[in-house]
């Protein structure tokens, strides 16, 4: 379980309190806390970490009331499982990751981060940020199990590998996080849960040596976070 220092002014946003993963009293928001929150996460920490824990404080400060997020997290999960069990082009992932508080004392609690990976191959042509058909149909399937968990917040981050300028592959990976957030949005989901951030091939998850490995690292993850507390 990863371990996050934050700064104070971050996690004021946030209520303190413990939980479990299926314990009650766990709250989350949507709407413009949650953008707000991402947009300071990422300012203040420039990384994937500092943007998922800004997108969960803003959704605290946000306040929808008396969800039992640990077992909203389960259905959701098992829901985007089912709609995507046939679908060899995605990937599904869940982690808990720890919060802890800078200089003023220890505010714990769990970031419950649902990821779905998406090969970007198959969502996109090469060099383009324009989806492709076929990407619709699989977009559909997330866009549905996403509508009908309203009460978690998104991010959705583009990466590529390390071929081309680097300032290129940056600004093409966060169009293309554009284009699935705006798919999404077409598809019924409430554009304020939603935020985009371009990684460009700053963040690999294998080497890019190999033909199969920069096949790995063009992907597209769409993050569903929850604020355990």
């Amino acid at each position: 379980m990863k371990r996050i220092v934050v700064c104070t002014a971050l996690l004021a946003l946030t209520m303190s309190g413990c939980a479990t993963k299926t314990q009650t009293g766990a709250l989350v928001g949507t709407g413009v806390g949650a953008a707000v929150g991402a947009g300071l996460g990422q300012a203040i920490g420039g990384s994937t970490s500092a943007t998922l824990i800004g997108a969960a404080a803003g959704a605290a400060a946000g306040g929808l009331a008396g969800t039992a997020i640990g077992r909203y997290m389960d259905r959701q999960e098992a829901d985007m499982r089912q709609a995507l069990a046939n679908v060899e082009s995605a990937s599904i992932q869940r982690e808990q990751q720890v919060l802890e508080q800078a200089e003023s004392g220890r505010v714990q609690g769990d970031l419950d981060v649902l990821t779905i990976t998406f090969k970007s191959d198959y969502l996109f042509a090469v060099n383009s940020s324009v989806l492709q058909a076929g990407a619709y149909d699989e977009l559909d399937r997330v866009a549905k199990v996403l509508v009908k968990y309203p009460q978690t917040t998104i991010q959705i981050a583009g990466h590529t590998d390390s071929t081309g300028a680097e300032d290129y592959n940056m600004q093409l990976s966060q169009r293309r996080a554009d284009a699935v957030k705006n798919a999404l949005v077409g598809k019924g989901v409430n554009p304020a849960r939603m935020t985009t951030i371009g990684y460009g091939e700053s963040k690999p998850i294998v080497s890019n040596a190999s033909e199969a490995g920069r096949q790995q690292n063009r992907r597209v993850e769409i993050r569903i976070i929850g604020r355990q507390q």
